[in-house]
């Protein structure tokens, strides 16, 4: 999937969390709708098959229920993208990254190979269909999300390459899988902030960390062998970090209009001071190879930096679709951020002020995130608003992910004329939603005090327990019914407002009346 991820620390975030956050793409010319969930052990298969890769696999009896992003129409599997389940960790997958022929010569992708006259069919390995429903509900902390991740990806292989992120109150991870069957991890540094477009991204990794005590990489077993087998490290000198993205990454052409802009602008809004961003003594261009993984931001990050990043089209550039200034050709010269094809944008924060029972918040937005809102709803309760969880293949208004997608297009038709009325309707949801967590919390230090006893840190089994309270999920489910219903309302007057102006600009319209 063509995507944006961005990952913020702990004292990179405005309020201590640990945020990871996602833009779910489809492929060019697709458009796939979807929901957001929660699925109960219950419902959790035992026996997993992939619909895609036809792999079988067997998981354990034991499953946490979660919150996902799934696909309505599962006849290409689940997809189920972005999560929190009641451990809170949250697990955000995946982000479709690049790679190099030598990669794929060393460690082939694991791919489906249909039957064949008297030869059975090969099943492939997993891939994004498959990720977060095989591991997110049998994880208990960050690192056992790499952990498991990187079990099966050894034992089964993989497809394809992908980026997935693991967080939970204290620790953000970030997988990044190598050919077929190798993989790398690294920890988000506490203070720094990781920006993601499409491309293989660590640019330093401590193998002996990784093969040792892993206090801030993980990696297959084998990698070191792996590497030096297949010649991989191309330092020039031997005390050079080593830089996984010259090893196993690309530096295309591609690359230079559909990745590396991407991480050009967030970085850019980031880190205004940092650094010259612009003209030709620009210290990193649209363009540039070395634009750095993370960086500690210039201030603290909040939900509506993050919704503006992943929202963006080069605002205040030559390159915005919308802009006024550059060329015909610049202004369409780089893929945009918020793009038409967006299916969905997950953000799950995991807060360290709140008790166990509703610390995590996951905020979403559903189609092209220019003309979307960003709003929270609580993971840990037993279901969630239909209006969210009722999309079908169907075109209606009675959900938010079609509500937005018919938004836009009328936006992207009359972009000038409708922006108040975008611009608006943002501020004012991402208003109601902070107020509704700020409401939801008041209520909930009613049922569990916030005391010294109810912020310590937690065995997993007691978190999940706490979380497990039935008092507080009816309260937070309370709570994302009148958020959903605030959306809903909302979001038709804006629907309502747009298709008014976009109306009177069709072409066919004609001064005189008929009254």
């Amino acid at each position: 999937m063509a995507c944006t991820t961005i990952l913020v620390g702990k004292n990179a975030s405005y309020d201590g969390s640990t945020i990871i956050a996602r833009n779910e793409d489809s492929a060019n010319g697709e458009f796939d709708p979807k929901k957001l969930i929660i699925v109960h052990p219950e419902d959790q298969p035992r026996t997993y098959r992939s619909v895609i890769s036809h792999v079988t696999i067997e998981l354990p009896e034991n499953p946490l229920q979660y919150s996902c992003v799934p696909n309505a129409d599962l006849k290409q599997g689940i997809w189920g993208e972005a999560g929190v389940n009641e451990a809170n960790v949250a697990m955000s997958a995946t982000e479709t990254i690049t790679t190099n022929e030598r990669v794929l010569g060393a460690d082939p992708f694991v791919e489906y190979q249909p039957a064949r006259g008297d030869e059975p069919e090969v099943p492939g390995g997993i891939g994004e269909e498959d990720m977060l429903t095989i591991v997110l509900p049998y994880i208990k902390t960050a690192r056992e999300g790499v952990q498991r991740l990187g079990a099966l990806l050894e034992e089964y292989g993989t497809y394809e390459m992908n980026g997935i992120a693991f967080s939970d109150v204290d620790e953000i991870w970030w997988l990044e899988t190598v050919g077929g069957h190798h993989w790398i991890a690294k920890r988000v540094p506490d203070e720094a902030y990781v920006t993601m477009p499409n491309q293989l991204g660590i640019d330093e990794f401590d193998i002996e960390d990784a093969l040792g005590d892993q206090e801030n990489h993980m990696c297959s077993a084998d990698l070191a062998e792996f590497i030096e087998d297949n010649y991989l490290d191309l330092s020039v000198e031997s005390v050079s970090p080593f830089n996984p993205r010259e090893a196993f990454g690309s530096h295309s052409d591609s690359d230079h209009v559909y990745n590396t802009p991407r991480a050009w602008f967030m970085q850019r809004y980031l880190n205004p001071y940092d650094e010259v961003w612009d003209g030709e003594d620009a210290d990193h261009k649209p363009t540039s190879d070395d634009i750095p993984w993370c960086r500690q931001p210039d201030h603290k990050i909040t939900m509506e930096d993050i919704k503006y990043v992943l929202s963006s089209h080069y605002q205040g550039t030559d390159y915005d679709p919308y802009g006024k200034t550059g060329t015909e050709v610049t202004r369409h010269l780089f893929r945009p951020i918020g793009i038409n094809r967006q299916s969905q944008l997950a953000v799950m924060q995991i807060r360290p002020y709140r008790p166990q029972a509703n610390r995590a918040v996951q905020w979403m937005s559903f189609g092209s995130n220019p003309f979307n809102a960003l709003v929270p709803f609580f993971p840990n309760v037993n279901s969630m608003p239909e209006y969210v969880s009722n999309t079908t293949t169907r075109v209606s208004t009675d959900n938010i992910y079609w509500a937005d997608r018919i938004i836009a297009v009328m936006c992207n038709a009359a972009f000038g004329d409708t922006a108040a009325f975008v611009e608006r309707y943002q501020e004012k949801m991402g208003g109601l939603g902070h107020h509704m967590v700020h409401e939801a919390d008041a209520r909930v230090d009613e049922l569990v005090p916030v005391d010294d006893e109810a912020l310590e840190p937690m065995d997993p089994d007691s978190i999940i327990e706490a979380v497990r309270n039935e008092d507080v999920r009816k309260v937070l489910e309370s709570m994302n019914d009148d958020m959903a219903f605030k959306l809903q309302h909302e979001t038709d007057t804006l629907l309502n407002d747009t298709l008014y102006t976009a109306s009177m600009q069709m072409k066919n319209a004609f001064s005189m009346s008929d009254f």
